[in-house]
């Protein structure tokens, strides 16, 4: 491990925490295998949300789409889902998610 050399930056989580180039045991000493860790498919979910995770099903391929017209997106969709897709990401427009119709005023060149 020590004879190679890492880049030149900081590593660190999304929310800022660094990441270490390498845990040990000794980093884990207040482990509380139940709390901290647990089972696959139970609370925590730190080893995923299925008890047999992927060796069971393999995860969901999701496509994120949404394009032109209401009539439009819906057909790609159901196109998808004829030749199998299993997952779909819907790209919504802004006015959607703050929870307006689209022919409120608010919505006007957003949708």
């Amino acid at each position: 491990y020590l004879k190679n050399k890492e880049r030149d930056t900081e590593f660190t989580t999304i929310s800022g925490k660094e990441i270490k180039p390498l845990y040990t045991l000794d980093d884990i000493t207040e482990l509380d295998y139940k709390r901290d860790l647990g089972y696959p498919g139970k609370y925590p979910f730190t080893r995923g949300v299925y008890n047999s995770m992927y060796r069971g099903r393999i995860w969901t391929m999701r496509l994120f789409s949404g394009f032109g017209t209401a009539k439009q997106t819906n057909e790609r969709y159901k196109f998808l889902l004829e030749r199998g897709q299993t997952g779909l990401s819907v790209a919504f427009d802004m006015s959607t998610i703050m929870g307006y119709d689209s022919d409120s005023p608010r919505a006007l060149g957003e949708v």
